[in-house]
Formats: C-alpha cells, structure tokens, sequence
C-alpha cells in the first residue's frame, strides 16, 4: 500500500512545485471542485470526467491549504493497477477532499476526515457493482457490512488510532 501512494505521490510531485508559488484556494475553486468531485462520486466510470479528475488534483496539489492524511490500511485496493484500483483510490482522495472543503471553517478533525474518505470509497464501489455485479471485493464488502451495522465509524476510528498515525 505504501509503494502504491508514493508512486502516485511522485506521478504529481512535478505539481507540488507550484504550490509554494501561489495563495490558497478561492471560493470559485473550492465550488468548482466539489462540483467536480460530486460528479466523479455520482458516475465513476464516466471517462468524460477524466480532465475534472486531473483538474481537482492538480489543484489539489497546488493549494497550501487543502493537506490530506492518506491512509489506506481499511482495505485492500486489489488489483493495483486496474482501473477499479485507480477508481477506488480516487474515491477516497476526492471523498476526503470534499470534506475538507465543506468543512473548512472547522477545527481539523483528521478521524472524520479518514471517515469520508471509507464512506467515500464505499459509496463508488456500490456504483461500480451496479455495472459490474462480479468484481466483488471481499474487504470492501465487509466494510459495507460494518457501515450497513452501525459499525463502520467503530472500525475506522480502531484501524486509524492503530495503522494511521492520527
């Protein structure tokens, strides 16, 4: 799990240069983001959404005010180099984007954030389940189990506090 963020951290690492040169998010592309994010979230599979996708983490990258905490010991992200893969990963970076932008004039809560970002993978997987009944991930449905339960958020604080370093 670890080789597979710091890969996709050094694909972006060229963006990460220009962050220091620029301010913080505006309004309009904090707005523009979710509007982005909240279409990827409605229809993963849509490949009309890539330039969206690169432009939320493009900016993402960019801005010195929107820090995520990766943490991706609450599931297998199976076949690392599928598209499913990819798909999932980006659900929860763009789950726990969201969050953060809806939530900015909070206090910096880094297990609700964490929490996004499982529900946020959850909720995509479902959708990609509805296109393709068979690619079942035994991780993924258990933790839909957890969240179906009342469970989930129990979990996610346990594997947060243990593997996560929050």
């Amino acid at each position: 799990m670890l080789l597979r963020v710091l890969a996709i951290f050094l694909l972006f690492l060229p963006f990460t240069a220009s962050a220091a040169d620029r301010g913080p998010s505006t309004p309009a592309e904090r707005k523009q983001a979710l509007e982005y994010i909240h279409r990827f979230q409605t229809d993963p599979l849509n490949p009309d959404l890539t330039p969206e996708i690169q432009w939320v983490v493009k900016r993402t990258m960019e801005v010195p005010d929107i820090r995520l905490d990766l943490c991706t010991s609450f599931f297998k992200l199976t076949k690392a180099g599928s598209k499913d893969g990819q798909t999932l990963f980006n659900a929860m970076v763009f789950a726990q984007t969201a969050y953060l932008l809806e939530n900015s004039d909070r206090q910096i809560d880094k297990l609700a954030e964490l929490q996004a970002g499982v529900e946020g993978v959850l909720h995509v997987f479902e959708a990609l389940l509805k296109a393709n009944p068979k690619d079942r991930q035994p991780d993924l449905d258990k933790l839909i189990k957890q969240r179906d339960e009342g469970m989930l958020a129990k979990f996610v604080e346990q594997r947060a506090n243990s593997s996560c370093n929050i």
